[in-house]
């Protein structure tokens, strides 16, 4: 049964299922790519909110920095962080999202600090994670996988954060990838492969990497460029910060490389990677949490070896317009014909 989503003034329109028709559809080349769109979220609201851009460097809110899904009409813990977007090769764009709530009990929304104990399963401990998928970015299927009945063997997970998604070539599946710990143990990068209506884990999630030192590490974004993968990630090995690991295998085979790649002096976290349309660059994004007000910091690359530091949002050649103190971020390109429709949507006067 069809139901409004309400985030700001806005309605978003959750639907149970995909059609088949839809699922046949094709993904657009980059030929035909005209407009970047970035999914963010917000501590205050633990909302998702989604800005635009025509040339990658200069990004606009589409709701003028309201949210456009409201976090406690989707999430367990009514609140969701952490957005990763990507297209499938069906055409389809995917969705997922921590469900977590990290003011829940300020905002009268809980008792307690987290879900459970927090002596026992730590700080910020979840058990979901929020799965959508669309074909216009308008409307949107909607599930809450709880990872810790996915299989008996996670059944006292402390967590499960960041979740993103990656296309098997080799399998024709989607993998989906995410940090887990069990307890209150060290945080950990796993993945497992999803089923065709990306509802629920179809294989046990396995370790991604192993770093040398027994510590926490997190957040890995995944881009394969030529027949390589290059997995960014989130070590707290001293002042937490942007590493690199490379494999020629999509699940397996990441080789440490102990060189930080962002030029924080604080702390940041969430790297993600965006292309820019038509040119051979790359862009590694990264949350620098460790300042305030919280901001994006950019570096763009052509080799994934040499880096140039773009700045932060609004102190550089990259542009927030209409909103500010964005956290981890994810990004998709899209069609003329799709930003302008999601642009019409929310009332964006925008031309694309």
């Amino acid at each position: 049964m069809m139901r409004f989503v309400l985030a700001g003034m806005l309605a978003l329109l959750l639907v149970p299922g995909i059609s088949k028709a839809q699922k046949r559809t094709k993904a657009p080349k980059e030929k035909d790519m005209k407009a970047y769109l970035m999914a963010y979220f917000k501590d205050d609201t633990h909302g998702l909110y989604f800005a635009l851009s025509k040339d990658g460097y200069t990004f606009t809110d589409v709701n003028n920095g309201k949210p456009v899904i409201a976090g406690d009409t989707i999430a367990e813990q009514r609140g969701i962080r952490d957005p990763y977007i990507m297209r499938g090769p069906d055409g389809m764009f995917y969705l997922a999202m921590t469900d977590l709530h990290i003011f829940a009990q300020q905002a009268n929304l809980r008792d307690t600090e987290w879900q459970r104990d927090g002596r026992q399963y730590g700080w910020g401990n979840n058990r979901a994670l929020v799965l959508m998928k669309s074909k216009d970015l308008v409307n949107w299927s909607h599930t809450i996988l709880r990872v810790d009945q996915a299989f008996p063997e996670l059944a006292d997970i402390g967590c499960a954060w960041a979740p993103e998604i990656v296309y098997d070539e080799a399998k024709k599946k989607l993998m989906l990838y995410y940090t887990m710990r069990f307890g209150n143990g060290h945080n950990k990068l796993y993945y497992a492969y999803m089923n065709d209506d990306f509802t629920a884990f179809e294989t046990k999630p396995e370790l991604l990497f192993e770093y040398p030192k027994d510590i926490t590490y997190i957040d890995a974004d995944i881009t394969k460029v030529g027949d390589k993968y290059h997995m960014f990630y989130t070590p707290h090995d001293g002042t937490p910060g942007i590493k690199q690991a490379v494999s020629s295998a999509i699940n397996s085979g990441y080789v440490y490389d102990p060189a930080w790649y962002d030029p924080e002096p604080k702390a940041c976290e969430a790297p993600t990677v965006f292309k820019r349309i038509g040119e051979e660059k790359w862009v590694l994004v990264y949350d620098i949490y460790g300042i305030r007000p919280h901001n994006f910091g950019f570096s763009e690359t052509s080799d994934f070896k040499n880096f140039k530091h773009l700045g932060h949002f609004n102190e550089g050649v990259m542009k927030a317009i209409n909103f500010y103190s964005p956290k981890h971020s994810s990004f998709v390109h899209l069609t003329k014909k799709e930003a302008r429709r999601l642009a019409d949507h929310w009332g964006y006067k925008a031309k694309f």
